[in-house]
């Protein structure tokens, strides 16, 4: 036989294997007959109850193991679709949807509706007069029991993706992999977590408590930074409220009041949905690159409850790394007029960019509400919040009890999760893979039980030590460890001397985290490169250790600090801790002074500084999501304000200590959510020290020497520009989110986003201050309100940050920067 006919049977023996494997396949896209998708389609497969829905860019997937000829599509709007499939694999299919002839009771509208005489807007005025007295919000108290089901999955796995040598030895994992419903994708799951949880609300109070009772999960279950990722998808939504965030973006609810000018409405349809009469409604946006959605809802005709809505956020939105968020909710019908959530499903396409062939990850979330009562009053003590409790027997329930408990029953695929994902871990490949991806997320390399790390800080450069290298590492048992050591070494080229710090903390009250902490640093360091003072004794700024910065910095100390300290934590995110420690500080450079009078007389100088201090502190984080239960715990990626307040006494002869002083300082951060405004940040901070003091211990004014970005810094400022004594400083900065540039039609596709900003500070130096100074720096406080704004533009690249920074006075000061351009990296959504 010729090698053509041997090629043909080959090609054969392939087709008809795939037809065997799955004798039904289509994919396609639905449009209407000017060729516009139609998106949410219906589609399903003749006598089988086997159906998929069309995408937002109307296209869709559906197959079957058994053979069917006939394909239904169904859209409200339209009339109904039977088309004979000649084969049994379709790819690239089109189906052109027709009008449909007659639909009682609706009005369409087409392109940009109108905002007067429009029967949706009349409907979505009614839906906010009674958002408030529908569902939950009718009743002082309620509860319920909540089954939550989050599943991430790799997306668009092809032939090519499966035969890749990356996954030589881990092929059996493809045997779990399954399509889409939403976007007719394939995927691979590859971390599933299980939960069941009892909800209690007070709507008087204003108070929701969830208690957790089981909870399940296979896959990266110990990795912090997934972990993180999770509870950040877990973020509460509210359809009736103006706005919903989600990735730290806050898009407009197409049930806002401000939903008129940011989106379409269109009544399109009206049946009984569960024996009540409902009206359907389509909504799209009426600008691309905001942050909207697209799809519909059914609303009650006379409750204004939402029955059911689908929505999802239209591709032009200006967020990254996202590229589809789809939502599902279902509302069923208690007491005949009580509309309550009961079904909660939503799915992120996370990517790399928004192609339709990219490859990325889902994230699904399936939230289900039963046996809701209402009226049973608690004890405002009830909802009083755990501050470090973990019931490790959540976490060990048997099979049998999830079977016994769980709202709805896994399918096959999703009892496979478990075993499959179970497996993966034993395989070393996975693990080598699994390892890197942690080390780049934590910094940290594991050995053991120990960390070797952060390694992002093993180079440095400054003009005292000159090339820095620096190693060390942490004890680390798993997330929850109740102790920690940790500890460094550093060594500088040009000053050839070695630099250490070591610490310990150890948990001794889990409920309260009471914590003691203590440790001893030597080392080189930039003071004042922030004004609120810390004795953290492993704290090293970015000042200190620059690759590259703006002008020379010879002004930098030697600091010996020896710390010990206990906190406390009564009441979730109260924090209260009290402290004592020992410092020595002394020049590190020849053309830097700390230099001052010991006497009236002026006639005795001084270089080094001694001093023992006493500090206590408060610090109060409302909103503040926290991940782990051990002696360190990460922060959750969320908006939180934060207030912070500390007062230190020095003590004068307390081991040789040089100075008696009493010093206060406050600290406040407010972000606020300006709906889809954007986002502003306001940063307060002030402090006053009560005695005499040399320069080491004064405020310095943080400026920036650097080409990056700093927080809580002034661009234009030289180190030890300003001194003083007492100060106040104010700090604004505004993120527009991309909401300017996406009205200029030539600039909308870049997804830019607009920032501005301004800051200022006042201080002053008493004379008592300026009278010790002998350090040869002239003292100069920001008698005038030292100021500087900035105009900024990020997402470029979705990965960089350009800020322009004027100085706003004090323009004649020696080496004054008038002018700045500093960078930032960073992932945002």
């Amino acid at each position: 036989m010729s090698k053509k006919y041997l090629f043909f049977a080959f090609v054969f023996f392939l087709t008809a294997f795939n037809v065997l494997m799955a004798q039904t396949k289509v994919s396609g896209i639905v449009v209407d007959k000017s060729n516009q998708p139609v998106p949410f389609a219906n589609i399903i497969l003749k006598g089988s109850t086997q159906g998929v829905m069309s995408n937002e860019d109307g296209r869709f997937y559906i197959e079957s193991p058994e053979d069917y000829s006939t394909l239904v599509v169904t859209s409200v709007g339209f009339s109904d679709r039977e088309i004979t499939l000649t084969k049994a694999v379709n790819y690239d299919f089109k189906v052109v949807m027709k009008d449909a002839e007659e639909l009682k009771e609706v009005v369409i509208y087409a392109g940009k509706t109108s905002k007067k005489n429009n029967p949706a807007l009349d409907i979505l005025r009614k839906i906010w007069e009674r958002k408030r007295k529908n569902g939950l919000y009718q009743f002082d108290q309620y509860q319920m029991e909540k089954y939550e089901k989050v599943e991430f999955d790799m997306n668009t796995i092809d032939s090519a993706f499966m035969k890749s040598k990356l996954f030589k030895g881990m092929e059996f994992v493809f045997k779990h992999i399954d399509t889409s419903r939403v976007t007719g994708k394939t995927y691979l799951p590859i971390f599933i977590n299980e939960s069941l949880s009892d909800v209690y609300g007070n709507n008087k109070l204003k108070k929701v408590k969830e208690k957790l009772k089981a909870n399940k999960n296979s896959g990266f279950s110990d990795n912090q930074q997934i972990l993180s990722f999770v509870k950040d998808l877990y973020s509460d939504y509210d359809i009736y409220n103006n706005h919903m965030t989600f990735f730290d973006k806050s898009f407009t609810s197409p049930l806002s009041k401000t939903g008129i000018d940011v989106y379409n409405y269109v009544l399109r349809d009206s049946a009984f949905i569960g024996k009540k009469w409902c009206y359907n409604i389509l909504f799209y946006p009426r600008r691309k690159n905001e942050l909207t959605f697209k799809g519909d809802f059914w609303v009650n005709d006379s409750t204004f409850a939402i029955k059911k809505i689908n929505m999802a956020v239209t591709k032009s939105a200006n967020i990254n790394w996202v590229k589809d968020i789809y939502i599902e909710q279902e509302f069923e019908v208690e007491n005949d007029s009580v509309f309550l959530l009961t079904r909660d499903y939503m799915m992120s396409d996370f990517a790399l960019n928004k192609k339709e062939e990219s490859k990325g990850v889902y994230g699904k979330r399936t939230t289900l509400y039963q046996n809701h009562k209402f009226n049973i009053e608690k004890p405002a003590s009830f909802y009083k919040e755990e501050v470090n409790y973990i019931d490790n027997e959540v976490y060990n329930k048997s099979e049998k009890y999830w079977e016994e408990n769980r709202f709805e029953n896994l399918n096959k695929d999703e009892k496979g999760i478990y075993k499959m994902l179970d497996t993966l871990q034993t395989v070393k490949k996975f693990k080598r893979l699994y390892n890197l991806v942690s080390i780049l997320g934590s910094g940290y390399i594991q050995f053991g039980h120990f960390d070797y790390g952060p390694i992002f800080s093993t180079f440095g450069y400054n003009q005292v030590e000159g090339v820095r290298i620096r190693t060390g590492g942490r004890t680390y048992f798993g997330p929850n460890d109740p102790w920690r050591l940790q500890g460094y070494t550093a060594y500088g080229f040009d000053d050839d001397k070695f630099k250490y710090g070591i610490s310990g903390k150890w948990m001794v009250d889990k409920k309260n985290r009471i914590i003691i902490s203590g440790g001893n640093r030597r080392d080189v360091e930039q003071i004042g490169a922030s004004l609120t003072t810390t004795n953290d004794v492993l704290g090293r700024s970015f000042a200190s250790s620059s690759l590259v910065s703006t002008s020379s910095n010879g002004k930098l100390t030697n600091i010996n600090l020896s710390n010990v300290a206990v906190e406390i934590e009564p009441v979730k995110n109260l924090m209260f801790q009290a402290g004592f420690s020992y410092r020595t500080l002394e020049s590190a450079s020849d053309v830097f002074s700390l230099d001052y009078y010991t006497n009236l007389n002026t006639m005795t100088t001084k270089s080094d500084v001694k001093q023992s201090e006493v500090n206590f502190q408060v610090e109060l984080a409302p909103n503040r999501k926290m991940i782990g239960y051990g002696v360190e715990r990460n922060v959750v990626d969320s908006p939180f304000s934060r207030f912070y307040i500390n007062y230190s006494h020095g003590f004068k002869g307390l081991f040789d200590s040089d100075f008696d002083y009493d010093k206060l300082q406050l600290y406040y951060k407010q972000p606020i959510i300006i709906g889809p405004l954007g986002r502003t940040n306001l940063t307060l901070e002030l402090g006053k020290t009560f005695g005499t003091i040399p320069l080491g211990l004064m405020s310095v004014i943080p400026g920036n020497q650097s080409y990056f970005t700093i927080d809580n810094t002034f661009n234009n400022l030289n180190f030890y520009e300003f001194v003083t004594d007492q100060y106040a400083t104010l700090q604004w900065e505004h993120n527009f989110q991309g909401r300017l540039f996406a009205r200029i039609p030539f600039m909308r596709k870049l997804n830019w986003r607009e920032i501005i900003g301004a800051r200022g500070v006042y201080g002053t130096i008493s004379d008592a201050n300026r009278a010790i100074n002998a350090s040869g720096l002239t003292y100069t406080a920001p008698e005038n309100v030292y100021w500087e704004y900035s105009a900024g533009i990020g997402n470029i690249f979705k990965v960089f940050r350009i800020d322009f920074t004027w100085r706003g006075n004090y323009l004649n000061a020696p080496d004054a920067q008038k002018f700045s351009i500093k960078g930032a990296f960073g992932f945002y959504f």
